[in-house]
């Protein structure tokens, strides 16, 4: 009878927690527009009050697709500045390639636009990236950083990886990717374009040299999942070479511990216990670590 109404208990709780989540992304938000950055328009959103967590998406997403489901857990405790990269989402497009350190540039001319001076960050997959190309090239603008899923070498994935970039197509994109991004863009015809700039940046991606990644003098927890894109391996080389990190595997695929659009289906909730292992680690004071 005890094992019944725990059983009991914990499904009303996820079905709460799983409703409060639908609700509160169209209550919570505080701000949304649009700012000048270097040559396009970015789009981005602002919830709840406190210290400033910036959330980085990952590739062929949108701030909703990545992160829709943790945000109203994250912004009871933090100020969730969020924003749609470069041919994402809502933004627009600028007349070149994609890269890391044109996106690392754009999101802290948007800081700097909202006169945001140093903050948290949060980057999942290429947002893991991007994160990592601020704080190696603009040190100063963050005090902590989560990377989720992030990819810094190219052994860093499997070998077959790389092969299905290179044949990539928008057939191949995730159906809930597709049509997330045709709901809130005004130029659907720019699906296929973010599409092309997505695999073509992947499969012209070039390893972070170790200096670099070294010089990361910033708190950082590292997670990933245990099924994830991303190898072990390389998420231990890279709480090897960061001095100052963390790292976490957590049972689930690509984004799961995230509760990533992508991986719904699993009916999973990790993120009940990785959000507040991430409040944990960004409350802790610099001095303690």
């Amino acid at each position: 009878m005890k094992k019944m109404k725990t059983i009991i208990y914990t499904v009303l709780g996820l079905l709460l927690l799983s409703s409060f989540k639908t609700v509160a992304n169209d209550t919570l938000i505080s701000k949304h527009g649009y700012s000048e950055v270097n040559g396009i328009k970015m789009y981005y959103e602002i919830y709840g009050q406190g210290k400033p967590l910036i959330l980085i998406h990952g590739g062929g997403s949108t701030i909703q697709t990545t992160f829709g489901r943790v945000i109203p857990m994250l912004a009871k405790r933090y100020k969730i500045i969020a924003m749609d990269l470069q041919a994402h989402g809502r933004t627009d497009d600028r007349d070149t390639p994609e890269s890391f350190e044109q996106d690392a540039d754009d999101v802290v001319t948007l800081l700097k636009n909202l006169n945001i001076s140093n903050a948290d960050f949060f980057g999942f997959s290429n947002g893991g990236t991007t994160a990592v190309q601020i704080a190696i090239h603009h040190p100063e603008i963050i005090d902590k950083i989560i990377l989720g899923s992030a990819l810094c070498k190219r052994n860093g994935v499997p070998v077959q990886f790389w092969d299905f970039m290179k044949q990539a197509t928008l057939a191949s994109m995730p159906e809930q990717l597709k049509e997330a991004y045709l709901k809130i863009s005004p130029n659907p015809k720019g699906l296929q374009v973010m599409q092309d700039k997505d695999a073509e940046r992947m499969v012209n991606f070039k390893d972070i040299p170790d200096g670099q990644i070294e010089s990361i003098k910033a708190p950082v927890l590292i997670i990933i999942g245990d099924k994830d894109i991303i190898k072990p391996e390389h998420a231990i080389e890279m709480h090897r070479q960061i001095a100052n990190s963390e790292l976490a595997i957590i049972p689930g695929v690509h984004g799961e511990y995230i509760e990533e659009i992508t991986t719904l289906k699993y009916n999973s909730y990790e993120s009940g216990f990785v959000i507040p292992m991430i409040e944990s680690f960004l409350d802790k004071s610099k001095t303690k670590q």
